[in-house]
């Protein structure tokens, strides 16, 4: 793998507040249970914000947590529909609005949320505890550079790969962050970098399965996507 990073490490983003704008609490229905979800109404006025653009300036960051987006949603239904041992920790990457690792704590898991803006991971934190839930943990993390000595036994993280650049850094960090033994489950919208993410499993002897999931808005338009379900070797 080549991983694509900046030469030197780039400070983590915080979209400012005042950027957002008007608020909305949506209710969001998944695998029968019914979760609320609080984000910005209007995502696309982020684009002219000055904070905005010196990120992307930057680093090429763009806000995206600040939508909903189809695959958390075919992640949340993943996990919801399976048993999972009690207790068990997991790590949310890139979680934005928190809606996936929200589902995990509904099925008794201890989630970690991680994303690299530190406003995404207020919003996840907030929308957690709206729901009912407070054990839980936050870290920012651009997953980029994954941090030594951590390590969980699940991983989860929904439609990260919507560049080509980002299959490798995300790859590594399941290399490095998941437990031998462990899995990772990442949704897609079958985004064009997918091919490639296969490739690349592949070639790093992460052994993985593919299974066809859809989602959306009630009474909206279906997406269809990919769950992959990616082990680590013992």
């Amino acid at each position: 793998m080549n991983p694509d990073y900046p030469a030197a490490r780039p400070p983590m983003p915080e979209t400012p507040f005042e950027a957002l704008g008007p608020l909305h609490r949506e209710r969001v229905l998944v695998g029968g249970h019914t979760f609320f979800i609080v984000r910005p109404r209007e995502s696309d006025r982020l684009l002219d914000h000055p904070s905005v653009r010196s990120a992307f300036a930057a680093d090429e960051y763009m806000p995206y947590w600040t939508d909903l987006w189809p695959s958390a949603r075919m992640l949340a239904k993943a996990i919801l529909r399976e048993t999972w041992p009690p207790g068990q920790r997991v790590l949310e990457v890139g979680c934005g609005l928190g809606l996936p690792g929200i589902a995990a704590l509904a099925r008794g898991l201890h989630v970690t949320f991680s994303d690299c803006d530190a406003t995404a991971l207020r919003f996840a934190a907030d929308n957690a505890r709206l729901n009912g839930f407070t054990m839980f943990d936050t870290l920012q993390m651009d997953w980029r550079y994954p941090p030594d000595n951590l390590q969980f036994p699940l991983i989860l993280a929904s439609d990260l790969i919507y560049e080509l650049r980002n299959v490798d850094p995300l790859v590594a960090l399941i290399q490095k962050m998941l437990g031998p033994g462990g899995m990772c489950l990442l949704t897609d919208q079958d985004r064009v970098p997918a091919k490639y993410l296969r490739e690349t499993l592949t070639a790093e002897g992460l052994p993985f399965t593919t299974e066809t999931l859809r989602a959306g808005e009630p009474g909206g338009r279906r997406l269809k996507g990919t769950l992959y379900r990616i082990t680590r070797p013992v």
